[in-house]
């Protein structure tokens, strides 16, 4: 595939990465992670996730800086800079992207089973969402701009309504005295959710395709705040509706409405906006898979993609199918042993870019 191809099939715009940030960002955060937060902070949910948000904007500010040195996409230059180094990061984040969508593959078969069943699924009920993985990974970076586009519709209405009808239910007070536990608690609640909150691995790769103009930074860090800002929201009803039982309510987002006093006349709607959101939350979950699939495609050929799609489809299959069992045992050695990756993955690697271009935008470059 030549370099003019390969570039456009990857465009995305400003736009279209504030949207991910706001509207697609927040999905998984609405699944598990409240309940862990809740769990490892002991009610004091707000002060871990905002160390998470803030720690990553870090990260994507860093981004940001060496996107703005030029016009040309970051990756260009990265390519031009490092020449054959380069692979050494595609094979590291093919890795990476594979153990980030473990979690969320295990989280979705789970939810799914609990969502969209009232009788016990057979054992192969979840395989056709691999259909729907294949096919996404076979797609460049131009698909995930686009859906994030779609995300607007899917996600903003449905959040809204959810959060109006969970209000009615939400005991605020709760929440008091902010910030009241011990410190420790609420590191121990961020290393058990790091993988959770991995904003700027996922948003790297949108960025160092992005083609720069002058306004992109505010756009994208407006959209990732809207994202953060939405996310603390729903975390706040979440416990103020649950509380003390919070650590047990798995799956928020489809729960967080269900007390609203309508529900027992008009019936449970609150479910049809739960399932706008999990459309998008099969995306989230193909995600990882779909970047990965890039990554192992640079290095093998372009022209194997198709393949490497159906492989780590099959192979992700197998996994979900054979290791949902050991759903505990996972959860722990990714809050626990496999922490490192997520650390380099998330926060140290994707810095990197901003230490390779800290020289002042070229003048050639601005116009």
């Amino acid at each position: 595939m030549s370099q003019t191809s390969s570039t456009k099939n990857n465009a995305v715009s400003a736009r279209q990465i504030a949207f991910f940030a706001a509207f697609i960002l927040p999905v998984y955060k609405l699944v598990e992670a409240p309940s862990l937060l809740a769990a490892y902070a002991k009610g004091d949910l707000l002060l871990p996730a905002l160390i998470h948000f803030f720690s990553q904007l870090g990260v994507i500010i860093a981004l940001l800086i060496a996107a703005s040195k030029s016009r040309r996409p970051l990756m260009e230059r990265l390519q031009e800079k490092l020449g054959k180094k380069l692979l050494i990061f595609y094979g590291f984040y093919a890795v990476y992207y594979l153990f980030a969508a473990v979690l969320p593959l295990l989280d979705l078969e789970k939810l799914v089973y609990a969502a969209f069943y009232d009788t016990a699924p057979t054992l192969f009920s979840f395989g056709a969402f691999f259909l729907l993985v294949a096919f996404v990974c076979t797609k460049h970076l131009r698909s995930v701009g686009r859906f994030a586009d779609l995300s607007v519709f899917l996600f903003v209405l449905p959040f809204l309504a959810l959060i109006i009808m969970s209000i009615v239910e939400t005991d605020f007070s709760s929440l008091l005295p902010f910030f009241e536990r011990d410190l420790t608690d609420s590191l121990t609640a961020v290393s058990k959710t790091t993988a959770h909150f991995s904003d700027a691995a996922l948003l790297m790769p949108l960025l160092l395709h992005t083609q720069y103009e002058k306004g992109d930074s505010k756009k994208i860090l407006g959209g990732y705040g809207v994202g953060a800002g939405l996310t603390l929201v729903f975390l706040a009803v979440f416990y103020g509706v649950f509380t003390t039982v919070a650590p047990r309510e798995h799956y928020a987002f489809l729960k967080i409405a269900q007390y609203f006093p309508a529900l027992s006349v008009i019936g449970r709607i609150d479910l049809l906006f739960s399932y706008c959101i999990c459309a998008i939350l099969f995306f989230c979950t193909c995600l990882p898979l779909q970047y990965a699939t890039g990554c192992l495609s640079t290095l093998i050929g372009e022209d194997k993609r198709p393949w490497i799609a159906a492989a780590i489809a099959f192979v992700s299959f197998l996994f979900t199918l054979f290791c949902n069992r050991f759903y505990d045992s996972i959860y722990g050695l990714f809050g626990g042993v496999f922490l490192p990756v997520f650390i380099i993955g998330c926060n140290t690697l994707p810095s990197l870019p901003s230490l390779l271009f800290l020289k002042k935008k070229n003048k050639k470059e601005k116009t």
